[in-house]
């Protein structure tokens, strides 16, 4: 090939890898926006059952089409309280079979199949009033781009056939397989994605460039790459959720290392199964499911090996954090309503880091943690004062009606999410602590429905910072809907629990007040962070006096 051609065909693969990476994110997207909260309910579902919990990640895992996202939900999970590290390691091993089969169902195109996909992507997307239709919408859309992506592979790499310079670096690879698997865990981990970098090496074998040998070799790589991006996203974490994307990581990278091991001898059997791509899918998909079946019932014993890989961390000395609240910017008014902003957004971080703990608290009481509630909700305290008199000084100093306004709007947000806080650490710590003291139970179905709706006021808080920060108005709207659904969805468990009184349950008869103060506390939670979004929408028009309006046709 003469250089202009190299150059065009570098770009050719460069733009269609670029697309397939897109299109996985955007259906995963997609998917995450629209069934968030049902996804996170499912994965719940496994508690106590790790049979369950491993087909409830490999069920979420295909839908989002990503076993990284299901191992940040398990985590958080872990780090609320509500789940433990042997259920929440059970998921994540299905979650890898999950991401395997995402490959499988991929591949399965049809002619037809991609004109009917934009047909009624592009419909949903733009026809549909409701929110949910118009990401179901951006899914079809996203798998009709992955369809075309993994096109532009096939019609960018015929040509590749017959080069003489491809057979002699797959001929080195297929003598190299170490460097073959170094290649697939760099690649799967710099394009953070399995299912990409394994549909990226099937299409590859499909057209007969690379060779079953190199591709396994590859594909095992990239079950290691995958691995560690989990890893490398949850470094800040805490110490028991690493402990579980530690754990996954050994059981399935280190597979991946012992079967390149014997890469000889599976190679040496594949030709059994079919047809190069089937011997690759085959490969992919039944590793995932050697490896959770043989670790789900040690899963145990590899959590305490992490214990003592991952120790408890002394609490090191900390640094004493400054406020954003610089005297000296209150004379350049954009910086200073910056910088307001910027302190409202970590009193935010800071209520988030209260709500996440504290339902555990209802089941197992600790003091410390409990001291650890109050000490953050006395500093979101402190910080609302500060902002009000900084924000005060600025209206004071400035006489422009832009300032005058979006000093309020920040004042109005601070104080919403202090009265969150308070309804934190007053309603609910002592509701736990009460609880405690009392030696109260919930019933089952009490319980799981309170773990529910706090996992589900705990995702809209994490929303409305995201807002915050962005200050999107698609996100702004959805974050408003979602609130009509936390408050019919409040509506209902204060019913459920009246019929469960009317049963004469022992337990919901002793703790009803409980139950009842704490599904209002999670209510007004949620409408303090959801008021971030409410000077967004009146700003482009979108909110009526009562109600959402309608969203635009287009």
């Amino acid at each position: 090939m003469e250089n202009p051609g190299v150059v065009l065909f570098l770009l050719q693969i460069a733009g269609a890898a670029a697309l397939l990476i897109w299109s996985v994110r955007l259906v995963r997207t997609g998917v995450e926006r629209a069934f968030s909260v049902p996804l996170r309910r499912w994965l719940r579902l496994g508690a106590g059952r790790p049979a369950l919990a491993a087909l409830a990640g490999a069920g979420v895992a295909v839908l989002l089409q990503s076993s990284t996202a299901v191992t940040m939900l398990a985590t958080s999970f872990i780090t609320a309280g509500t789940m433990s590290a042997s259920v929440a390691l059970a998921i994540v091993l299905g979650a890898d079979v999950g991401s395997a089969l995402v490959v499988q169902l991929l591949l399965l195109h049809r002619d037809w199949l991609l004109p009917l996909l934009l047909l009624v992507g592009v419909t949903l997307f733009l026809r549909s009033e409701s929110k949910t239709l118009r990401q179901n919408g951006r899914i079809v859309i996203g798998l009709a781009l992955i369809f075309i992506s993994l096109g532009m592979i096939r019609d960018a790499t015929e040509p590749l056939r017959e080069s003489a310079a491809v057979a002699g670096a797959m001929g080195y690879l297929g003598g190299d397989a170490i460097t073959a698997f170094v290649i697939g865990a760099v690649f799967a981990w710099a394009v953070q994605s399995s299912v990409a970098a394994v549909l990226l090496v099937v299409t590859f074998v499909a057209q007969g460039v690379m060779p079953v040998p190199v591709a396994a070799a590859v594909v095992l790589g990239a079950n290691l790459g995958g691995s560690f991006v989990a890893w490398f996203l949850t470094l800040s974490a805490e110490v028991e959720a690493r402990r579980v994307v530690l754990a996954n990581l050994l059981l399935r990278g280190g597979g991946a290392v012992a079967a390149l091991m014997a890469l000889g001898a599976v190679v040496a059997w594949l030709p059994l199964i079919g047809g190069d791509v089937r011997q690759i899918l085959t490969l992919h998909l039944g590793f995932n499911l050697l490896v959770a079946l043989v670790s789900l019932p040690f899963r145990g014993v590899v959590l305490r090996v992490t214990e003592r890989i991952l120790r408890t961390p002394e609490v090191p000395a900390e640094l004493a954090r400054l406020s954003a609240l610089e005297p000296a910017a209150l004379s350049f008014p954009d910086r200073a309503l910056a910088c307001a902003a910027r302190e409202v957004l970590h009193m935010g971080e800071e209520v988030e880091a209260m709500l996440r703990p504290v339902v555990k608290l209802y089941a197992t009481w600790d003091e410390p943690t409990a001291e650890a509630i109050r000490v953050k909700e006395r500093a979101v305290d402190r910080m609302h004062f500060e902002v009000k008199l900084y924000l005060a000084r600025l209206t004071r100093e400035s006489e422009g009606v832009e300032v005058a306004r979006r000093s309020v709007e920040l004042a109005d947000l601070a104080a919403n999410i202090e009265a969150a806080g308070d309804a934190i650490s007053r309603v609910m710590l002592g509701l736990a602590a009460r609880m405690s003291t009392e030696n109260l139970q919930f019933s089952d179905s009490g319980w799981k429905e309170l773990t529910d709706f706090h996992d589900r006021v705990l995702a809209n808080a994490q929303s409305a910072l995201n807002v915050l920060m962005t200050l999107n108005p698609d996100a702004a709207r959805a974050l408003v809907e979602e609130k009509e659904r936390v408050r019919a969805v409040e509506h209902d468990l204060q019913r459920s629990h009246l019929e469960r009184l009317r049963q004469g349950r022992v337990e919901s008869i002793e703790t009803s007040n409980i139950h009842q103060e704490t599904l209002r506390a999670l209510k007004q939670v949620n409408t303090a962070f959801t008021m971030v979004a409410y000077p967004i929408l009146s700003e482009t028009g979108d909110l009526l006096a009562s109600r959402l309006a309608r969203p635009p046709a287009g």
